[in-house]
This record gives structure tokens, sequence and C-alpha cells, in this order.
């Protein structure tokens, strides 16, 4: 289960985003940095996304936490904007300034109530979300990618009861782990579990090395039991018991796919928060595109999920930013005598936006794109 949306929306702001709120907060943005088209008034509406709301005004959608300092004394926290509150915009000198009016009465005013410095909110409120939340929930719960090591030790089905081949909600299997670290079921241990299989490479499309395995999702278990050994009825040639292996007992909580016997298994992760303040990276990022999740075609669109050769790392975190760019042809040039080969530049396609960063690969969602997004494109901090 994903967590509340009061929960997700007390994501933290980070010391970099308070630095630059509050040094717009003193003058504004300038004009030059406004949408051409920007509203002198904008009343937020039910559906509408702190992203969309950036882009109406700002003319980079990433620049969110300006847009916020443009008025702290009435919007402290990016994450607390509320359907029937009016923005409006002010220019003056050169610079603009964001206003915020009061909520009118009705639903909203029973979740939100204004005073002249400080906003009071209940815990079941009706904050705005960055994004459309539903494009990536499911990749917060069903893709895995796992290191070397993760793969190898990771505990294995080696039965079912009954000998089923498929075994789906409700039903018991069996399992196994590495000699090193047996299922159990001690205080402290974990209890709950991925299911996966069909765990593929990801390599580097420069270098071709494996940064990590993203794994096929098929369903969750619950341990009941710890593996044990218990004295077996046969003994070996010297009339001494053996031992009996009894691998743990498992219940099987949900399936996306029937489970089968060979799966492996993975320790649940926490819950993830559904909120993304999107900024650009405080640092220089060129990486590379290296798979497209769930697509069997070779270009990605807006609003799918690809896989970047850049993780935490490297300084990659939750709602960076980053521009796509299109892999620019190689050529002859035909004007040369000598038919050079030249390369034209790479040109800017899109963003996307990071929403689950691991070690050394992460997943991003395609927020705008111009044209297919393809395997080994580069992804780099926004301008």
């Amino acid at each position: 289960m994903l967590g509340t949306t009061a929960q997700a929306q007390n994501y933290p702001i980070s010391p970099t985003q308070q630095a630059t709120a509050n040094e717009v907060a003193q003058a504004g943005v300038p004009l030059s940095a406004l949408a051409p088209n920007a509203p002198d008034r904008y009343t937020v509406k039910t559906g509408d996304t702190l992203w969309a709301i950036s882009g109406l005004f700002l003319t980079s959608p990433w620049r969110w936490p300006e847009l916020w300092g443009m008025n702290q004394q009435e919007i402290r926290n990016p994450h607390r904007i509320y359907p029937g509150q009016e923005l409006r915009l002010v220019k003056k000198d050169g610079r603009a300034m964001l206003q915020a009016g009061a909520v009118p009465t009705g639903d909203v005013a029973q979740t939100v109530r204004l005073s002249p410095r400080t906003r009071s909110e209940l815990l079941s409120d009706n904050a705005l979300p960055t994004l459309k939340t539903h494009l990536i929930e499911p990749f917060l719960a069903e893709p895995l990618i796992i290191d070397a090591t993760t793969l190898e030790q990771a505990p294995r089905i080696v039965a079912t009861q009954e000998d089923r081949v498929l075994v789906s909600r409700g039903d018991r299997a069996y399992a196994r782990g590495p000699a090193n670290a047996p299922l159990s079921d001690a205080r402290g241990k974990p209890l709950n579990f991925r299911v996966f299989r069909n765990a593929t490479p990801l390599r580097d499309p420069g270098t071709q090395e494996i940064l990590g395995y993203e794994a096929q999702f098929v369903g969750k278990a619950a341990l009941l039991t710890s593996e044990s050994t218990q004295v077996s009825k046969d003994k070996d040639r010297d009339g001494k018991p053996l031992l009996d292996v009894v691998p743990a007992s498992l219940d099987i909580v949900s399936t996306k796919e029937e489970i089968s016997i060979g799966d492996r298994l993975v320790t649940e992760p926490e819950r993830e928060l559904l909120n993304f303040v999107p900024r650009a990276p405080a640092s220089a990022v060129d990486g590379r595109i290296v798979s497209v999740y769930g697509s069997a075609v070779t270009n990605a669109a807006q609003n799918q999920i690809v896989v970047i050769n850049r993780g935490t790392k490297d300084g990659i975190e939750r709602g960076h930013v980053l521009s796509l760019l299109s892999d620019g042809p190689r050529m002859l040039d035909k004007t040369d005598p000598s038919k050079a080969d030249i390369k034209l530049p790479d040109e800017n396609n899109g963003l996307l936006m990071v929403f689950r960063p691991f070690e050394r690969l992460s997943y991003g969602l395609i927020l705008e794109i111009k044209s297919g997004v393809k395997i080994g494109d580069r992804v780099t901090t926004p301008r």
C-alpha cells in the first residue's frame, strides 16, 4: 500500500530549495523567467499539479522553488497550494512577484484556514500533488532493480503445496535462502518479500558494464516459519541419523502473475512517499538512457518510464529534472572533397524527472517530448 495524501505532502524541503526560495523572495524573478503567456491571475483548480502551475508562470517548470519563493509569506511550503487559491502575478521594475489570495468558503475552507501569516491544516488535506501520481504509482511498487550480490543471495522458491506447478494468492510455498543467510522469522528479520523472476542485466550504453539487474515483479509473500533441520528417519553408512533440511513456509499474499518454483525473493522495501519537488541537479549530470521499461518498442513516448545510468552514487535524487538529448546522426560531409565523417549536434528533445533512484541506476518519467526517446540518448542537467 502507498502512503496517504497527508504523508505524501509532508515531503521535506531541501536546504538548496530553501536557499533558492530565500534569495528569490527578496526581489522576485526577472521578467525573462516568466512564460510568454503567464496569466496575471490564476485560480487553482482540482486536478492541477505543481508542475503544471509552475509551467504556467515560468519558462522552466523545474524552477518551482523560485515560484514558491516569490511569496514565502503566504506559500511557506511548496506542497501547500490548494484548489480555490488565487495566484496573482505582480510585475514591477523588471521583476515579478507571485501573491496568493484567500481560499473561498466551501469544501476547501473546511480543510484550510488562513490568517495573515500562518496557515493551519488538517491531516486529511487536499494539497496539490507535484504531478499526476497515477503515472508512477505502479513503478513505485513493481519494478525491481537489484545488484549482482543481491541477485546471487536472493532466496528461491523450491517447492509448492501439493506439487502445484503454479501458485497464486492464498496458496502456500516453500523457500530456502543461501547457506550463510537462511530465511528466519526471528525478531528483527524481514517477514515480507517481493517475488521476482527474469532478472535482466542493465548495461551502460558506453562501457557495456552491467550496472544492475531489472527483475520482473510477480507477487508478494509473507514468511510464516523459518528454515530448519530435523533428525531424519534415514541413517548414514555408520548408522548415524541424518538431518533433513526443512524449507521456510510462505503464504502468497498477492500476485501479478502466477508464481512458480525457481522464482526469487527480495525483502519488501519501505513505503515510498508520493511527492517530488521538481528541480535541476545542483551539479552537472551527463548520462544515458539504459532501457525503456515494459515496452517492446524501440522509442519511448511521453509518460513512459525509462532507466538512466546515473543514481545516488552520482548525486541523483528524487525530483531531479533532466534534459533529454537526441543523439545527433553521423554522416559524410558531401561538400568536402575528402568526404570527412561528421556528427551533428545532440538536440534538446524534452524533459524527464527522476522518481526512484537506486545506487547506479534510476527510473525517470518522461514529462515532455518532441520525438521518441531511444536507448543511448543522453540526459543532462537542464540549462
